[in-house]
């Protein structure tokens, strides 16, 4: 085995580790879709989509799905020779070295940070719908402490341990995808048999071509697309603590995109044909609250259901969004890349502590901060995540050919799903954050169509997000240079062909010369 992957006995590399097998294949899956949020991210995007492209809402939704699937191919081969928690970050860091790698960590841990909170005062605000309590959800005060004290649940419920969070997932998601699917079955049979008491429109396959509109609303569809599947790797963060860790996470994410997949196409076939284009096009300002306006059209007094499913989706994603991050800062922290102690794991729950704390620090004071400025700004930011989503997606694509880039001619196999594959699924993605950047900088893109600086506010937000991590990786290395020491390798070809199990070790410098 090579020495890259396998554990030091040191004693800087002795104390306690992150629980190995804590958690199978169906909980990797359940995080995986969690971690998505599918009823919010579809509330959020299906107005803004249908306004973009009219029917073909669900083609829309299909082409988006494609790079992201060629994406999870490169997690789930990376992850196969190297089961490190830190995923993108180590995995660039190996194969292009630590400066990209350093950006892509921040990456990944900046759009979970940023996120959590927003998530959270979603689930509350839908969760006061649902309950009637609709005065409760409009008082800011009201609904700030109780994302706060959400947010701190879901936080100590990750250091409890990662077989009580899958628990809570498991509830979770099954309360989230039946009200979901409930109520697409009653929009699509109301819909068909012309019981709607919108403009409905009977479905045909027609809709499922990403062309139909075509030149700039196909671009700005294919983004928001991309935004929905974002989230689905989350189970490969967790490949330390899952049975099978070489294999299992990244089969995990590769399920979770399909059955995403099949669930946004199937709820957009059945919002479009009960509701038809103009209603979806005239609310599509709603965001997220398209569903609490739907709910009522579709289900009458059964409404509640789709609160519901919008608010669980949203808890269990702050929570879920919440490990990612944590485990990305253990991964920087033990490999050197951060201050020590973002690397400290319990002794009793096995989880890296130090660091999920921080997560949810930064978190609520960010949503506390920039919420009182602007509401508007909370909105701007998610939307600015979508550029820090396309870079470390396209990084980890192309640190994925790069790694394998002595075995891409062993098979055909290896040519398509680890080489062509990988970077096919990134020059999409770096063609949509270029086209992003463009769109973004016009300020009547953004949530409140105000201007920053002459651009629009999620630009703004994203490049200022990406230059604090270039002036903190600067910083840091001026006080610790072992990490920027790493030389770029390749993929040990025993690891490959399956004769040795990859284990990650944080102590090592990168793996061999290429």
């Amino acid at each position: 085995m090579s020495p890259q992957h396998q554990h030091s006995d040191t004693a800087e590399n002795a104390g306690p580790t992150l629980k190995p097998g804590a958690i199978g294949f169906i909980d990797a899956l359940v995080i995986g879709l969690a971690s998505t949020s599918p009823a919010y991210t579809l509330a959020a995007i299906i107005g803004p989509v249908v306004a973009l492209v009219g029917i073909y809402a669900p083609g829309i939704l299909v082409a988006s799905f494609v790079p992201m699937l060629l994406i999870a191919s490169a997690f789930y081969y990376l992850n196969k020779v190297d089961t490190d928690c830190g995923t993108t970050f180590s995995w660039v860091t190996r194969a292009m070295g630590p400066w990209l790698g350093w950006l892509g960590g921040w990456a990944i841990a900046m759009t979970g940070v940023l996120i959590v909170a927003s998530l959270a005062d979603t689930g509350v605000r839908f969760g006061l719908l649902a309950l009637g309590l609709d005065d409760a959800a409009d008082t800011y005060w009201i609904v700030t402490v109780l994302t706060v004290l959400l947010v701190l649940v879901m936080t100590a419920l990750c250091v409890l341990g990662t077989e009580l969070s899958a628990r809570v997932q498991n509830i979770l998601i099954l309360a989230q995808v039946v009200s979901l699917l409930v109520f697409a079955a009653v929009a699509l049979v109301r819909g068909v048999s012309g019981d709607s008491s919108l403009d409905s429109i009977d479905p045909s396959f027609a809709w499922l071509n990403p062309f139909g509109e075509g030149g700039a609303a196909l671009t700005g569809g294919l983004l928001l697309g991309v935004f929905a599947y974002w989230g689905w790797e989350s189970a490969v963060n967790l490949s330390e603590e899952t049975t099978d860790s070489a294999s299992t996470p990244g089969k995990a994410a590769i399920a979770s995109t399909v059955v995403l997949l099949v669930t946004y196409v199937a709820v957009a076939y059945a919002v479009v044909a009960y509701a038809g284009t103009n209603f979806l096009t005239e609310n599509s300002e709603e965001e997220e609250y398209i569903f609490a306006l739907l709910s009522t059209e579709v289900m009458g007094g059964w409404d509640w259901v789709v609160l519901v499913s919008v608010s669980t989706a949203a808890i269990a994603s702050t929570q879920t969004t919440i490990l990612p991050a944590s485990r990305t800062g253990l991964s920087m922290a033990r490999r050197a890349a951060l201050p020590k102690h973002f690397a400290r794991i319990n002794p009793r729950f096995r989880t890296p502590d130090v660091s999920t704390w921080w997560v949810a620090v930064i978190s609520i004071i960010w949503y506390l901060v920039v919420g009182r400025i602007s509401e508007n700004a909370l909105f701007d930011t998610l939307t600015a995540l979508s550029l820090l989503i396309a870079f470390y997606y396209s990084l980890t694509g192309i640190a994925c050919a790069v790694y394998y880039r002595r075995h891409l001619t062993e098979s055909a196999k290896n040519m398509v799903l680890i080489g062509i594959g990988p970077l096919i699924g990134s020059a999409l993605l770096i063609w949509l954050l270029i086209e992003s950047v463009f769109d973004l900088a016009d300020a009547e893109n953004s949530y409140g169509g105000q201007s920053w600086f002459g651009l629009g506010p999620p630009l703004v937000i994203g490049i200022g997000i990406f230059l604090v991590g270039v002036v903190l990786m600067f910083v840091w290395r001026s006080q610790n240079k072992k990490f920027w020491q790493e030389k770029p390798g390749v993929a040990d070809p025993d690891l490959v062909h399956g004769v040795a199990t990859a284990k990650p070790d944080p102590l090592d410098a990168g793996g061999p010369a290429s």
